[in-house]
């Protein structure tokens, strides 16, 4: 039990103490980012998705 209590002394003390946190300017600039570059992702899948399907039906109908 005492190691447990340990690690959270010592979690607590690093998370404190020890890490740099972003600045909310920071996170929002990550946010949109994320946005943006989910949004290009999506696009290109549905881009590959509309494709393929054009591509498969359009063979299917040739024979």
């Amino acid at each position: 039990m005492a190691s447990v209590v340990q690690f959270i002394k010592e979690s607590y003390e690093e998370m404190t103490q020890k890490v740099t946190w972003p600045t909310w300017g920071e996170l929002q600039n990550s946010a949109v980012l994320v946005l943006v570059a989910s949004l290009i992702i999506a696009a290109v899948i549905y881009a590959m998705d509309n494709g393929a399907n054009y591509i498969l039906s359009t063979f299917y109908k040739s024979l």
